[in-house]
């Protein structure tokens, strides 16, 4: 599943996918793999990321668009 609110979110953060990578303790191009839905995003780095951008895990899975 392609995520479009993780790409969103981290360009309207102004953040590169190298520094969303450094937040998860992770490679850069395994971050990309989750951004683009090429690699399933576990459920502990989708909480971080909630987190991180202080938005619900249902908006970054898109269930809904309050944040």
């Amino acid at each position: 599943m392609y995520f479009q609110r993780l790409e969103d979110l981290r360009i309207d953060a102004d953040k590169t996918q190298k520094e969303i990578a450094e937040v998860l303790d992770c490679k850069r191009e395994v971050y990309r793999r989750y951004e683009k839905g090429i690699y399933e995003i576990p459920v502990w780095a989708l909480i971080k990321l909630a987190e991180y951008y202080e938005v619900s895990t249902d908006y970054i899975l898109g269930l809904t668009d309050k944040k």
